[in-house]
């Protein structure tokens, strides 16, 4: 027979092992899932990667077989030889950088003043229902109102100078951020809002620490959009009348037939644009870092 003192580091030693294991067990979990993780990128850029060269790869061979007219269609190194030469002599209308500049300063303008007007007046029209309701017929009838017409009417106005162009840009992100912030206005739980005043919380405290936080998140899902419609008001506007800009860039290379060069404008555009959502992220992160991680954003990281 076993001895109780045997028993008892026999059960100890038995308990250790376990908890030993488990251990082990759990330290190895999420080196596994961060292994997946990593692998799961990889196998991401791996992918894009392969769509990039099967789309610019396939583009500049049919165009070099002439199976694909490039005139038409432009080619990819020839794109790139526009760009270097763009970036080493200048455009017809100066150097390119200061092209890049003008358009980026009209759409950041207009970016900062379309949003700060749309969540403005969304969260103002999404507190005071009286209001909202007559002003809905007149926000819906301008927001029907053609761009391009608009743009027309803005240079007419305003001239060719950057103020056109702000304008139509702020006209097109005033919408796209009033929308959202309208409805995240809406959407906010009427229990968070009910108990602020209860605790004896004033309008503007409950505007200003319960519905806004709570629609920041409609807010801040408008501005990946927000940014690319200020980008487009700003290129619209430069097409419709403007000395310099990238937009003015790409009607001299349309107006010359140069395909290579309004392919290389589009390039130029894409990257801004792609910059800007990277950063617009950045913020996302930073200003709704409160918020619980979701189980589709946690499969994604």
């Amino acid at each position: 027979m076993t001895s109780p003192a045997a028993q008892a580091r026999t059960g100890t030693n038995g308990g250790s092992l376990a908890e030993g294991t488990g251990g082990r067990s759990a330290g190895r979990r999420p080196r596994a899932a961060g292994g997946r993780s990593r692998g799961r990128k990889l196998r991401v850029h791996a992918a894009q990667l392969a769509v990039f060269v099967v789309i610019f790869g396939g583009w500049q061979l049919f165009t070099s077989l002439k199976i694909v007219d490039p005139f038409f269609f432009g080619q990819p190194s020839g794109i790139v030889r526009t760009l270097v030469d763009w970036a080493r002599h200048g455009t017809g209308f100066g150097s390119l950088w200061q092209q890049i500049w003008v358009t980026m300063e009209e759409a950041i303008l207009g970016f900062l003043i379309g949003t700060a007007g749309g969540v403005l007046v969304g969260v103002l029209l999404g507190q005071v229902r009286f209001l909202s309701e007559v002003l809905s017929p007149y926000i819906k009838a301008l927001n029907a109102l053609p761009r391009i017409v608009l743009g027309a009417l803005f240079v007419v106005v305003f001239g060719l100078g950057i103020e056109s162009k702000v304008v139509l840009a702020s006209f097109l992100v005033f919408f796209v951020v009033f929308f959202n912030a309208f409805q995240g206005v809406r959407e906010v739980d009427g229990n968070l809002v009910n108990n602020a005043r209860i605790l004896g919380a004033s309008r503007l405290q409950v505007v200003r620490n319960v519905v806004i936080p709570s629609a920041m998140t409609w807010i801040i899902a408008s501005l990946h959009v927000a940014f690319g419609f200020a980008v487009i008001g700003a290129i619209v506007g430069e097409i419709l009348g403007a000395q310099h800009g990238l937009g003015v860039v790409i009607t001299n290379s349309q107006n010359n037939f140069e395909t290579n060069g309004i392919f290389a404008g589009m390039i130029i555009i894409t990257v801004i644009a792609l910059v800007a959502e990277w950063l617009i992220g950045l913020l996302e992160r930073r200003l709704l870092a409160w918020r619980p991680q979701t189980t589709t954003e946690a499969s994604t990281l």
